[in-house]
């Protein structure tokens, strides 16, 4: 569907007239929806302020206060306008100075629209609040200048948030229409609180969230993640820095004696169990344990219409297309947008010739059209859009790709002639390995320039150079590489993948890290996706695995837990099977596949102490063995 450009557009007059039905499918830009809805964000508002009030309290029922901005639009007199409105709510642990500063910023500088609207999402949205909203920002619990003990995610924060929903709802200047939106972390609490349900939460906006934390990011395959430490400690610092807007206020009242009691009752939440887990294997957190069953939201069970962002080498890489996939919702109530991207870029490119548009325009869209019911053909879009990695946007019905059927290549000790540098040059064909062969391996610590150490970052190494984003040769030294032949025509991998390893250790644990490449014919080689496994991790759980119809095993779902590791036993073989994060390519014609294989890739995957002295640093081998092949499963076309 399209909006008729007319001559009032850029006007506060302008009419909202729809026209007839003829947004073809596949447009990744919107076409001229999106034009008219960039117009909205950038033209004229409706009013020409906004109020902000930092010094909001909302009382939760167990007694614990949570501070709040509070954000709402002014008239030409200069009047809190007092009609009520739809609300936006977003809960966010980064600390509210933190956002205002990003405020004050964007909005006192002129600065062109950055990161691709994102930080619209992220913090406070005046242009949204001047086009008939009202925006809530609340410290969570225990962090910025909210009292109590922060939770990550627990029961107790998500509580709060059904209870800041409920609030907001049942003030006068809100009209009982919700929306939640967030980034990373605000989107996982949208996401948890649209799954606990609301009858007053109508829409959700969440870029860059997660439905598995413990696989995606915490331990991956039983590997730690260096994120979580890095991000734990500056949460922890950010909670300790007052907000100068009630800063002296706070000092000299009760409020400030609370925040500083309950800073002090948990100085670094959670940092102690951590390292505690990670130098004796005892702590619960480095295993899939309840603490993680609790902090996942019900995707499932949502029934607000949601729009999901991601990125392929986001730190949840695996979850925005999965969340998707989940939802109960109709295509359109639900939109998927994945970015060739991490997590500090999300929304780069946004906004231009044959790409999405901006972030904002698209949050200010989705809420447009659930919170005011205004036909904008947004639920038109998508509904899934993919940045197709070696390719460019497109737009389509789902993920997978239509018409994708399961293929699999077999690994083979024979030489491809394209990887000399690596450990070992071998190759990957749809013919079965028929030679047998034990190849060594050993960890190094090539990991730290490559693109692994860009996405355990969140993309802050991505401006370092292309060793840190497109050109894996480096990391390659220290890998077994397997090759397919070129192309002879192009092929689009799209969906889940599985690689299934036959292998040995030299110790009673090992740890592999895996990627799949796309080699051009120069020899530039780019990690599409990753995965990892220890193989004391290796047991699947059938019920949760994902099959494809011929049989073969997609999405290797291992249980992570204590008491379902297995025994590894010193130069005796065990099979693996390593789930690598779900992506879409095109590999062109000349091009080739290629899987790397490494023995772990620091500081991308860890391993705990104990597993550390188990391996006792020994050698890893892979064996290649005609009668227990191994071979990547995966979707293509």
């Amino acid at each position: 569907m399209v909006y008729q450009l007319n001559p009032y557009e850029g006007t506060s007059t302008a009419p909202a007239v729809r026209s007839t039905p003829t947004l073809p499918l596949g447009d990744p830009t919107g076409g001229a929806n999106a034009l008219w809805w960039r117009e909205q964000v950038d033209g004229r508002p409706e009013f020409p302020k906004v109020s902000i009030d930092r010094s909001l309290h909302l009382t939760m029922s167990d007694g614990v206060r949570l501070r709040a901005t509070l954000v709402r639009p002014v008239d030409a007199s200069g009047q809190i306008v007092q009609s009520p409105m739809p609300a936006v709510v977003t809960i966010n642990p980064y600390n509210r100075a933190v956002l205002d500063l990003i405020d004050q910023t964007t909005h006192h500088l002129p600065l062109p629209p950055i990161s691709g609207g994102t930080l619209d999402v992220f913090g406070i949205n005046r242009k949204l609040v001047q086009s008939g909203y009202v925006q809530l920002v609340v410290d969570v619990r225990g962090t910025g200048a909210s009292h109590g003990r922060w939770q990550i995610l627990g029961e107790r924060e998500q509580r709060d948030s059904i209870e800041v929903i409920d609030w907001a709802a049942d003030q006068t200047w809100c009209n009982g229409n919700i929306g939640m939106a967030g980034w990373s972390y605000s989107a996982i609490n949208s996401l948890q609180a649209a799954g606990n349900g609301s009858p007053h939460l109508k829409a959700v906006f969440a870029v860059e969230g997660c439905e598995d934390i413990v696989r995606d990011i915490y331990i991956t395959g039983g590997a730690p993640s260096a994120f979580i430490p890095i991000w734990l400690a500056g949460v922890n610092l950010l909670k300790w820095l007052p907000n100068p807007s009630a800063a002296i206020g706070d000092a000299l009242s009760t409020n400030g004696v609370r925040w500083l009691k309950d800073r002090v009752a948990s100085p670094a939440t959670e940092i102690g169990s951590l390292a505690w887990g990670f130098l004796t294997g005892r702590d619960p957190r480095i295993y899939d344990d309840p603490y993680f069953d609790e902090r996942d939201p019900k995707i499932d069970m949502i029934t607000a219409p949601t729009f999901v962002f991601g990125g392929w080498h986001d730190l949840f890489g695996r979850s925005a297309t999965r969340i998707y996939n989940q939802l109960n919702l109709q295509p359109g109530q639900k939109q998927l947008v994945m970015a060739d991207g991490y997590h500090l870029d999300a929304g780069r490119g946004f906004g231009k010739r044959i790409a999405p548009p901006r972030v904002d325009v698209l949050e200010r869209a989705w809420f447009d059209k659930w919170l005011k019911g205004l036909d904008n053909g947004v639920d038109e879009y998508g509904p899934v859009t993919l940045q197709q990695q070696g390719g460019s946007w497109t737009s389509g019905e789902s993920f997978p790709r239509k018409n994708s059927r399961v293929q699999r290549l077999y690994l083979s000790a024979a030489s491809s002639d394209t990887a000399k540098h690596s450990k070992h040059d071998g190759s990957l064909s749809a013919s079965v390995n028929s030679t047998a062969s034990e190849l060594k391996l050993r960890a190094d610590a090539r990991g730290f320039l490559s693109r692994d150490m860009t996405q355990v970052t969140a993309g802050a190494t991505m401006f370092l150079g292309g060793s840190f984003t497109t050109k894996a040769k480096f990391q390659e030294v220290g890998a077994l590489t397997f090759t397919s032949a070129p192309m002879s025509e192009p092929m689009q991998v799209s969906g889940s993948m599985n690689l299934h390893l036959r292998t040995m250790c030299g110790g009673h644990e090992a740890l592999w890290a895996v990627t799949l490449n796309d080699v051009a014919p120069d020899g530039t080689s780019t990690v599409l996706t990753n995965g990892s496994l220890t193989a004391s991790n290796r047991s699947l759980d059938p019920e949760l695995c994902e099959y494809a119809e011929d049989g073969s095993l997609l999405v290797a779902h291992h249980p992570l837990s204590k008491k379902r590791k297995l025994k590894v036993t010193p130069h005796s073989p065990v099979d693996l099977d390593i789930d690598l994060v779900p992506t879409d390519a095109i590999i062109e014609e000349g091009h080739r596949l290629r899987i790397n294989i490494y023995a772990a890739s620091m500081p991308r995957f860890l391993a705990v102490v104990p597993d550390l002295i188990k391996s006792g640093w020994r050698s890893q081998k892979l064996v290649l063995d005609p009668y227990h092949q191994s071979y990547l499963t995966f979707q293509g076309m």
